[in-house]
């Protein structure tokens, strides 16, 4: 598979909410966390970061913009990994039976390759890192915590999933059982049941799942969904932090 990476240039930040340069947010990593901001499928990194502003004060926020870029019509639209859709807009699925060789698992490679170049500049490196994803941004969560399970306390999964397929690293992430906020609206027209389905029982069996269900919000991320997300990353970074 192509080797993917992150934009450094086109990550957007904020420091306790307010929008802010990359210097600026450099420095105050060195006494803030750093809330990760994924966007989903066909969005961009100006998405996701307008919810800085309803999380908690004190961290700082990055926004980076996943590396495919969608082909017209599509209009500012970025992807972590590709999706093939029929004419009648279904999901053509060849998801392989390992996850390492999953494009889910190599979007998140480039991930972890920015988040440590990161922790290189900042001085004393990254504190505590809390990834959020929307979507497929989502699916990036729970693929970060497989692959790395000691590096985030917590994350946040919004109307997300799990990749399919086995992993060497799951059994270490079912011993460690970090805390993983799932908030959906079970008539979500876009995320198949089946992927609903397995996304629950992989949960289950593998963090300390705390599942939400938002009627009304279909395929996105309601205003009571944010409160209780604000709520869920103070009370798992004060754990996290002391």
């Amino acid at each position: 598979m192509t080797e993917l990476r992150i934009n450094d240039d086109l990550v957007r930040w904020t420091v306790d909410r307010r929008p802010a340069t990359a210097d600026e947010a450099l420095r105050a990593l060195e006494t803030r966390p750093l809330v990760l901001l994924m966007h989903g499928f066909g969005s961009f990194e100006g998405d996701l970061i307008s919810l800085a502003a309803e999380l908690p004060d004190g961290i700082v926020c990055a926004s980076p913009r996943a590396p495919l870029t969608l082909p017209p019509p599509t209009v500012n639209g970025y992807a972590w990994w590709e999706i093939v859709f029929r004419a009648d807009g279904t999901v053509v699925r060849s998801d392989p039976p390992a996850f390492e060789d999953s494009d889910a698992h190599t979007a998140t490679l480039a991930i972890l390759a920015w988040l440590d170049a990161l922790d290189a500049r900042v001085a004393g490196g990254l504190r505590t890192v809390v990834p959020l994803g929307f979507s497929q941004g989502g699916c990036m969560v729970t693929s970060l915590l497989r692959m790395q399970p000691t590096r985030f306390p917590c994350g946040v999964n919004c109307s997300g999933f799990v990749a399919p397929g086995s992993y060497a690293g799951d059994p270490e992430l079912a011993a460690i059982r970090p805390p993983l906020f799932w908030g959906r609206d079970p008539a979500d027209p876009i995320i198949e049941a089946e992927r609903i389905d397995a996304t629950a029982v992989w949960s289950a069996a593998h963090t300390a799942i705390e599942a939400h269900i938002y009627h009304g919000i279909g395929h996105g991320i309601g205003r009571e969904e944010i409160a209780d997300i604000s709520a869920f990353i103070e009370r798992h970074l004060a754990e996290a932090e002391h």
